[in-house]
């Protein structure tokens, strides 16, 4: 395998013909997918997601792939094409409209109503271009052919693009479930007719490429979920994805079965619950599902609820449930089914809400002690079986994180391709294809890009730095009176303290070296208030530290005692 070094330059021009493929988002992490295909002066997006942000990036909503490469090429870009409906993989469309509102949204039906939905809380009125699996679509240079996907949701697609350059297939999320819900199969006889044609470069799924075997069908978890409906006294209350329509059909259809009515909770997962009832994704039978408020005249065994915070999210609907801010009380009797698999990076926040739920009275069941999820990604079986099929020459794994990138790229050595075209790289690496050979040639900017409220790149990883300072160590105001044009205190310092454990020690220690550090500071002749006020902060700073072994944030404010 060719692994992407860490000190790469700039990628150079692009050579007349190649075609060069640049992830910005998805390559070492699970989330915020996007790659960049440039060709003959022309760009193709495909998918734009977001991230979910870690507890070691608080008051952070969403986090973005980073446009800084193409912020001055949006003009050339002929499409953003969209594999599918998840958050990882649609949820960055908005910011990107936002530079250019008429770039074509090329995807499928589905995709396009969850996407569109989006948009429209945006205020943006986007170009749409439904696509079907074995339809054909150009955009510019690139001559785009869809086939029908298996994964978590419906309407899913791979994408071949098609250019001077080469055939590229990027499969985007999904498994080889051979007894789905929706009967929609992953079409391999698509792939082989693509394996016969010649395919160039293959950028695949790798989230489930350490995974032995082959990945479970839906199906298998209907008796496990049927369990949960016959064995709940009170209400049974569903969370999941608010995408995630597979699943929530096999909850509608316990739930009808059992006799209960159901209310979905939560703004998202009314929305996408309503959009794939009207295009007929979702069958409901006729007075099934009610809304939330009509449920407290029901008996408790009557009701399922089903809500968004599988990940832990603190604002999602079944987090605040746990913390008992969230009009759904749970309560002893209440089973809480987790119906989705752990995201790397959200195991703490889950953990923690499923423990604040069993201290509720509920009985909380998840992928670890039953069988209520699949995976919707391939399995190493599965991933073998299309490199045979395919018999890519070029190899690029994508999705999933280092571990997952090199045991796909592992997989597809065993299967024949050359060591030597099997690209392990990571965001913003660039790769491109020339003569049939894919190589790496350089890396453009990829950051995280942080969605803070109303802000969008604001927040840098010093500003996070401060807030887990701030939460860990504490604030500290120092308040100080200056004799006029002197370095000399008019009266002893004041200190107002949050979230620090001290005693008067400490101040008395931190007095003391404020006036060392205001002598020194005289007799440098520093009389600017911003220096002397950085001086004092890291004066009482270390000093703090040496007697908490926390280093608080320390703020200082100077008066003039005139």
């Amino acid at each position: 395998m060719r692994t992407a070094a860490r000190d790469l330059a700039s990628p150079p021009a692009l050579a007349p013909g190649a075609l060069r493929v640049t992830p910005l988002g998805g390559i070492g992490e699970i989330g915020r997918n996007m790659t960049i295909f440039e060709h003959a002066g022309k760009l193709l997006v495909v998918d734009c997601g977001v991230l979910f942000p870690e507890e070691t990036q608080p008051g952070i909503d969403v986090i973005l792939p980073d446009f800084t490469s193409i912020e001055d090429r949006l003009d050339d870009i002929e499409a953003i094409v969209l594999t599918h409906g998840h958050e990882d993989h649609i949820g960055g469309v908005p910011y990107l409209l936002k530079q250019r509102p008429d770039i074509p949204v090329v995807g499928s039906e589905l995709t396009l109503a969850f996407v569109s939905a989006k948009l429209t809380e945006h205020h943006i009125k986007p170009v749409l271009v439904r696509v079907e699996a074995g339809d054909r679509h150009t955009a510019g240079p690139f001559s785009l052919e869809f086939i029908a996907v298996n994964h978590s949701i419906p309407d899913g697609l791979a994408v071949v693009i098609r250019t001077a350059a080469g055939v590229v297939l990027h499969t985007g999320d999904f498994r080889m479930d051979q007894f789905p819900l929706d009967g929609r199969l992953t079409d391999l006889r698509a792939f082989g007719r693509l394996g016969e044609e010649g395919l160039d470069l293959l950028l695949v799924d790798s989230t489930n490429a350490e995974v032995p075997g082959f990945t479970i069908s839906e199906t298998e978890l209907t008796p496990a979920i049927d369990q949960v409906f016959t064995t709940t006294p009170g209400r049974v209350i569903v969370s999941s994805f608010a995408s995630h329509v597979h699943r929530i059909q096999q909850v509608l259809d316990a739930s009808h079965a059992h006799g209960r009515k159901v209310a979905f909770v939560g703004r998202s997962m009314v929305r996408n619950m309503r959009i794939a009832r009207e295009l007929g994704y979702l069958t409901v039978p006729r007075g099934l599902v009610i809304d939330y408020a009509k449920t407290r005249n029901l008996p408790q065994n009557k009701v399922t609820l089903v809500c968004t915070g599988s990940q832990g999210e603190p604002m999602a609907a079944l987090a605040r449930m746990a913390n008992e801010i969230h009009e759904v009380r749970v309560a002893q009797g209440d089973t809480v089914l987790l119906a989705s698999s752990l995201i790397p990076g959200n195991e703490s926040a889950i953990y923690g809400i499923i423990n604040k739920l069993t201290d509720l009275g509920a009985n909380v069941v998840h992928k670890g002690n039953a069988r209520v999820h699949v995976s919707g990604h391939a399995s190493a079986g599965e991933l073998v079986y299309c490199y045979n099929i395919l018999r890519p020459r070029n190899v690029m794994p994508v999705h999933g994180e280092p571990k997952h990138l090199h045991a796909n790229g592992a997989l597809a050595e065993r299967t024949g391709v050359s060591a030597d075209q099997v690209l392990i790289t990571r965001d913003g690496v660039a790769v491109d294809l020339v003569d049939g050979v894919a190589r790496i040639v350089g890396q453009v900017d990829a950051d995280l890009v942080y969605v803070d409220g109303q802000t969008v790149g604001h927040v840098t990883e010093d500003t996070l730095a401060e807030r887990r300072k701030l939460s860990s160590a504490g604030v500290v105001t120092v308040l100080l009176s200056l004799e006029p044009g002197t370095t000399t205190l008019a009266e002893p310092p004041e200190y107002l303290l949050r979230g620090l454990v001290h005693n008067q020690e400490s101040l008395d220690d931190a007095t003391r070296a404020i006036e060392k550090a205001l002598t020194d500071a005289g007799s440098r002749h520093i009389a600017d208030v911003t220096q002397l006020e950085a001086l004092i902060s890291t004066a009482v700073a270390r000093t703090l530290a040496r007697r908490s072994r926390r280093e608080p944030v320390v703020i200082v404010i100077t008066l003039d005692a005139s």
